[in-house]
């Protein structure tokens, strides 16, 4: 191969991509729409008030760790 020969992959890349995007149509369900809202509508949901990780959650543990160690001083 010389340095001045050029590759030309391009027609390449055309044929893997449409092999990809149909082992994706292949791979997909066949009501792929309406499963798609579902996944979507379950990301939507607002967490619980106190879950993992909330800033209420975070709050009320540091105002109970407050709270204890202003009655042990006052104590």
């Amino acid at each position: 191969m010389d340095a001045e020969d050029q590759i030309d992959i391009r027609e390449r890349l055309r044929a893997h991509s449409a092999r990809q995007l149909r082992i994706a149509q292949l791979n997909m369900p066949d009501d792929w729409q309406a499963e798609l809202r579902v996944m979507l509508h379950a990301e939507r949901v607002a967490p619980p008030l106190l879950a993992r990780g909330s800033d209420m959650r975070l709050f009320l543990e540091s105002f109970a760790i407050f709270f204890v160690a202003t009655m042990m001083f006052l104590i």
